[in-house]
């Protein structure tokens, strides 16, 4: 009899183990997160793999999987089926979503400026503004991406018209680099470090730049809202708890940004994303930080210069009421502690 009640015991005991196992198994699974991050070499979506090597996601109790898709169009893709959670990608993606029906939000405002240079070929120094962009190809990351939106904005807004130039979608990095050396593209839009890897090689030269507020506000007419973590609205409402832990990971990165030096943001980072080049990445760093928000607030007025601009060209949006406060919220991270 005692055997069996031992036997019964400890029975019992397994099955409490096994159901707290579960129990531990289920809450994990419920904090796993896949985000798809439109270039993590990108210095513009540094966040990311910057909370992640500071070890902020697991600090929140987080199991966070970062994605690399080098265009954002196929992020938001991804997204919008289901695959991944989040995307870390361009704000105008949600003004641009909801034109179409679908509701999507950016929880965390990483930038306030595109952080993206319009560079030329030094083989075309006939092209000295947008309004020679007739009859030229373009390098953009992918058809339908940010650097797509913007590039269209700059040849409309000075004087083109939509099919009298030629978007070309060639990526970033090595790929962006071999259609200029190659003449596919004659300019093209991207970001840091491929901008300093073709001005230090002589191959290419500024046009516009988008990596300060200055700039900014020259090129597009006011602040303008870029990278972000950007989620599907139903998808926020059913987790807030994880939004929130994703927040004030994302929150404490953006602080350790503000308060720390190119060089030791770099020392956090991947060593392959130098490109070979450690001091021009922290140069770069160091000249485009100013960026990045300080606490994940979408900056006053930055949704409303999104608008206009994608309003400029995109056909979806002209003459239909986009209502803005859907396009991000900052529940979340005015809540961090």
């Amino acid at each position: 009899m005692t055997g069996f009640i031992s036997k019964c015991a400890l029975g019992s005991a397994l099955l409490t183990l096994a159901t707290l196992a579960a129990g531990a198994t289920t809450a994990s699974a419920a904090d796993k997160i896949s985000i798809m991050v439109g270039g993590y070499e990108k210095q513009i979506y540094l966040p990311a793999k910057l909370a992640e090597a500071l070890g902020y996601f697991k600090d929140e109790g987080l199991d966070v999987e970062l994605l690399n898709e080098p265009a954002g169009v196929d992020a938001e893709n991804e997204m919008l089926a289901g695959a991944v959670q989040g995307v870390v990608g361009f704000y105008d993606h949600c003004i641009d979503l909801q034109a179409k029906g679908k509701f999507v939000e950016s929880v965390v405002q990483f930038s306030q400026a595109p952080g993206e240079v319009e560079l030329v070929s030094s083989k075309h120094p006939e092209i000295k503004s947008p309004a020679d962009f007739k009859g030229m190809s373009l390098g953009v990351t992918g058809l339908g991406s940010s650097t797509n939106f913007l590039t269209e904005y700059l040849a409309v807004k000075n004087g083109l018209k939509l099919g009298e130039f030629t978007s070309v979608p060639v990526g970033a990095g090595n790929t962006f680099i071999a259609a200029m050396q190659q003449d596919k593209i004659q300019a093209g839009m991207t970001t840091e470090p491929t901008i300093t890897r073709l001005l230090k090689t002589g191959e290419a030269a500024v046009l516009i730049d988008m990596r300060t507020m200055e700039g900014t506000k020259a090129a597009l007419g006011g602040t303008y809202p870029a990278a972000s973590l950007y989620m599907q609205t139903e998808w926020v409402d059913a987790h807030k708890d994880t939004v929130q832990k994703l927040a004030n990971a994302f929150v404490k990165t953006l602080k350790f940004i503000n308060t720390h030096s190119g060089a030791e943001i770099a020392e956090k980072m991947p060593k392959d994303y130098y490109v070979g080049d450690q001091e021009g990445y922290v140069k770069a760093l160091d000249a485009g930080k100013a960026m990045f928000t300080a606490d994940g607030v979408m900056p006053q007025g930055g949704p409303e210069t999104v608008l206009t601009v994608l309003s400029a060209f995109k056909k979806e949006l002209q003459g239909k009421q986009i209502d803005l406060s859907k396009t991000y919220t900052t529940e979340f991270v005015k809540n961090v502690k």
